[in-house]
């Protein structure tokens, strides 16, 4: 195969940094590995499905170099469309993308995978591969050495009966995984757990942050809500309201707005497939599935201008495995597009971010809700 551009590739719509770049050493090394069992096995582009592919580098070198038929999943919606984008730029087709099913990996002889951060989200993705891929298929597997640990062949080990890390080249390692183990009729994903000291079932699937867990930044605004759940029916009382979960996860926030405020009418958003999933799960878990709306979108892009009342906001401050507060920033400012005159963000962020001067300049003037030795609760209003 001719030599693919990767300095090409560009993140965009993500977040674009000098520090932040579309491929790694282990895309890479993965391609080049398959190259070698492509030939070596006679594999054609529509057995070979791949995963985790950020923005495209291991799909369009594929694809380039005339493999036709190839099928990707990619669990952030950044990702996907920063794919659709560079395939354009490039003039490459001859993939489809999917979700993580069973069409994705149906007869699939080769699978791609850079490694997830989350164990979870290996043990479903092997899961899938061991469940619906052909019984001959080689998992080969790569991450940078740094964010790699010895679970995560004990993982693999669970679901293939052959798994041989391979030698590090270039800070990244690859683990080649074969002969998948039968599994269960039933799937492991979605987990869920009921919290009742907030009247919660929440639902997961292996990539979702935190689980079926409430992480405590969640913990500290959900407390707030309950106690301010008379401001919250005011604003809802609104003609016309409309609520937004921005970045919901696994709908925490907008599950217990629903059961707070029968009234309300929300949409939860994210651009993890996996958080939607989820969501969607924890809806029909809580039975607020008819009132809440889970979408997934890049911060609410979908949303119109000046159309929402209510914005509810626990913004990440990581991209990846780099801390960057780019992702953070661009849901501040979708909120403030979103938000109707008057209309109000409810943030909660860590309190050593310098998030709430963010949201007095994108949405207007911003007050103090409560504050922890972790976290701190703002409420800004719409100028």
């Amino acid at each position: 195969m001719p030599e693919f551009p990767y300095a090409r590739l560009r993140r965009f719509p993500d977040v674009e940094a000098p520090n932040l770049q579309a491929w790694d050493a282990t895309d890479e090394l993965l391609v080049d590995a398959a190259q070698v069992l492509i030939t070596a096995r006679g594999i054609d582009g529509s057995a070979i499905a791949v995963i985790g592919d950020g923005y495209g580098a291991l799909t369009l070198p594929l694809v380039a170099g005339g493999l036709d038929g190839v099928r990707v999943h990619q669990d952030l919606a950044t990702g996907r469309r920063a794919l659709a984008r560079n395939a354009v730029d490039l003039g490459v087709a001859g993939f489809a993308a999917h979700e993580l099913d069973a069409a994705l990996l149906r007869d699939a002889r080769l699978v791609l995978l850079q490694l997830p951060k989350g164990l979870a989200e290996l043990e479903e993705i092997a899961d899938a591969v061991a469940r619906w891929a052909a019984p001959n298929v080689t998992l080969l597997a790569g991450g940078r050495v740094k964010h790699m640990t010895l679970a995560q062949n004990d993982v693999l080990a669970r679901f293939f009966a052959h798994v041989q890390p391979q030698r590090a080249e270039r800070k990244s390692r690859l683990i080649l995984a074969a002969d998948p183990q039968s599994v269960p009729s039933d799937a492991p994903f979605p987990v869920s757990t009921t919290h009742p000291e907030f009247g919660l079932t929440l639902c997961a699937h292996g990539g979702a942050f935190a689980g079926d867990r409430i992480d405590i930044g969640t913990r500290v605004l959900l407390d707030v809500m309950r106690e301010r759940v008379s401001e919250l029916t005011a604003l809802a009382g609104r003609e016309e309201f409309a609520a937004v979960d921005l970045g919901c996860g696994t709908g925490a926030l907008a599950a217990a707005l629903a059961l707070a405020v029968p009234s309300a009418r929300v949409v939860a958003t994210d651009r993890s497939a996996a958080a939607v999933q989820s969501a969607r799960a924890t809806m029909a878990a809580n039975g607020v599935a008819d009132r809440v709306t889970v979408t997934l979108d890049d911060a609410g892009s979908e949303i119109p201008d000046g159309s929402v009342d209510l914005v509810l906001l626990n913004p990440p401050f990581h991209l990846g495995a780099s801390v960057h507060e780019g992702a953070g920033r661009r849901l501040i400012d979708a909120a403030a597009r979103m938000l109707r005159p008057g209309g109000e963000v409810w943030t909660v962020f860590n309190s050593h971010l310098d998030h709430r001067r963010a949201l007095s300049a994108a949405v207007g003037e911003t007050e103090q809700l409560t504050r922890t030795p972790k976290f701190t609760v703002t409420r800004s209003v719409r100028r």
